[in-house]
């Protein structure tokens, strides 16, 4: 324990109950699928991807922060309350820094958490590596700057890029193992080719080919294993995360689901801008699959649970195929009833507190996944809109597929797509989702966006604030209002003038005070959930 006591001399404790009060804003939750359905062989193939996913924790720790493994192995020592607290909450959020508290550190003597990750040299500075990836070219260059490698110091001290393969190799090696295991026993040829290709990528370095099997994955366990996001990558946003998220598919939704593609054209079509800023004819439209959660682990596993997700990352699959929507079910139902409903008891009106709906809770996060593909993504000057937009950037695209997605869903209700009794319920249930997602901090992308849309819809008239400090959808105006914000939004993007996208997020994306009062009365109501994973716990 010589780390733990070091850090201990430097600072001084945070107490016990601090501890187990932050830990305790994420509700554990079993999250769990029925997997009586699978045959034996498949059953078999479960149990080793699996076994692959639980060790892309000890990458992400090590990608994270050089210090997380040596300070892991001391707070499991600790069997003292205070050791214990501390390492509950260091496993909810994988490292010694709370997500939730813009990412303050709870354990003493440990630095800030570093923007750099683990990707790059330590000592070495943010514009050293710029400079230094600019003086490259060709692949030397691509693979600098590339999602799958680090940047290490030769024995001379000179920059030096490193394979995740080599860097990584210990537990990749392990976990293509248990890929290639998993691949003999399925009986699935779509899952057997992706393990097979997957495991041969932990070893080459080169994704593509399983990004394309994981793209053609038609199988009932849903495997998504290896590195995808970059936001761990504070510099550049360029070096991917080891994750996994392993699902058991939901055959009913999921062919419920894909009927709605043959819609997206006519909602782009109908979407409230300068038609010429509408995509005249869209791609096809990638796979959408509604799974059962039963194991998640690496970046996919830390703070606040992913809902849903949009993957790969790489430009050229994007391209290509597009990328592949994936809805976490059972995950989106423990939100739903562990903070949703205690939330909507609070924030909303006795009136709507009874038309909190999970239909339109899981439909509506849907809706926003698909939207981001809608509505303009070049902007004025030749740059795409996330090149123009620069840092605002993420902030206006969370927004804009939010509310976009309740356009999109009022206009399939309209044609009688989707019943008419969502109506009745999707603004109420999306007003008591803008709280829950204000809760993560308007410092991050998806809080501000949602802190814009509420306060247009206060200013529009759509929701109204009632004498008790309750909040109300005002049905009559909440169409029209969803619609300009819709279009006001896409509009900004399509122009690309990121000092505009900056003045409006510094003017509505806050937290106005009739807001921050609800917030207070939410102290004892969960931010989210902490999985359990029982389906799994004995593989």
């Amino acid at each position: 324990m010589l780390l733990v006591a070091l850090l201990l001399a430097t600072q001084p404790n945070m107490d016990q109950a601090t501890l187990r009060k932050m830990a305790a804003r994420f509700a554990p939750t079993e999250v769990t699928a029925d997997l009586r359905a699978l045959p034996d062989g498949e059953r078999a193939a479960l149990a080793k991807i699996v076994r692959a996913a639980r060790l892309m924790d000890a990458i992400y720790l090590r990608q994270a922060w050089a210090g997380n493994g040596q300070l892991l192995l001391d707070l499991a020592q600790d069997s003292s309350p205070l050791g214990r607290a501390r390492l509950q909450l260091f496993l909810i959020d994988k490292g010694p820094w709370s997500n939730l508290d813009h990412d303050a550190p709870f354990i003493p003597g440990v630095p800030p958490r570093p923007e750099a990750a683990n990707f790059y040299p330590p000592g070495a500075t943010k514009e050293e590596m710029e400079k230094w990836q600019k003086s490259l070219s060709g692949a030397e260059r691509d693979a600098a700057t590339g999602f799958f490698t680090v940047i290490r110091r030769g024995p001379d001290g000179a920059f030096t890029i490193v394979p995740y393969s080599i860097e990584y190799q210990p537990e990749l090696g392990e976990a293509a193992r248990f890929l290639r295991e998993a691949a003999r026993r399925t009986q699935q040829p779509t899952l057997k080719r992706f393990l097979e290709t997957r495991a041969a990528a932990f070893f080459t370095n080169d994704y593509y080919q399983s990004d394309v099997a994981w793209m053609e994955l038609d199988a009932s366990i849903e495997a998504t294993i290896g590195p995808y996001e970059v936001y761990t990558d504070n510099w550049f946003n360029q070096k991917a995360a080891y994750e996994s998220f392993i699902g058991i598919r939901d055959e009913g939704e999921t062919a419920k689901l894909q009927k709605l593609s043959a819609e997206l054209q006519g909602i782009e079509d109908a979407l409230p801008i300068d038609p010429k800023l509408r995509n005249p004819k869209l791609g096809a439209l990638a796979p959408i699959r509604v799974v059962d959660e039963i194991f998640c682990s690496g970046d996919a596993n830390h703070g606040v649970q992913t809902a849903a997700y949009n993957l790969p990352n790489d430009e050229r699959i994007a391209r290509e195929r597009g990328t592949k929507r994936v809805m976490l079910k059972n995950v989106q139902q423990a939100k739903f009833s562990k903070v949703l409903l205690p939330i909507g008891q609070v924030a909303l009106s006795s009136n709507d507190r009874g038309r909190v709906s999970f239909e339109a809770f899981f439909t509506h996060i849907l809706m926003h996944e698909l939207m981001h593909g809608l509505g303009p993504h070049q902007a004025s000057g030749g740059a795409t809109v996330r090149q123009a937009m620069q840092e605002a950037g993420s902030a206006l695209e969370e927004a804009k597929a939010d509310i976009s997605g309740l356009f999109a869903l009022q206009r399939l209700v309209d044609k009688g797509v989707l019943d008419k009794s969502l109506e009745g319920t999707m603004y109420v249930t999306f007003l008591a989702s803008a709280f829950r997602s204000i809760r993560f901090g308007t410092s991050e992308a998806h809080g501000k966006g949602v802190a814009l849309q509420l306060n247009t819809l206060l200013d529009e008239g759509a929701v109204r604030v009632a004498p008790d400090g309750t909040f109300a959808v005002v049905p009559e105006k909440a169409k029209a209002a969803v619609a300009k914000l819709t279009g006001d939004i896409m509009t900004l993007q399509a122009s690309g003038d990121a000092g505009k996208a900056r003045q409006l997020l510094e003017r509505m994306g806050i937290v106005r005070p009739e807001v921050q009062r609800v917030l207070d009365k939410l102290q004892n109501v969960p931010v989210d959930i902490n999985p359990i994973f029982k389906s799994v716990e004995a593989r």
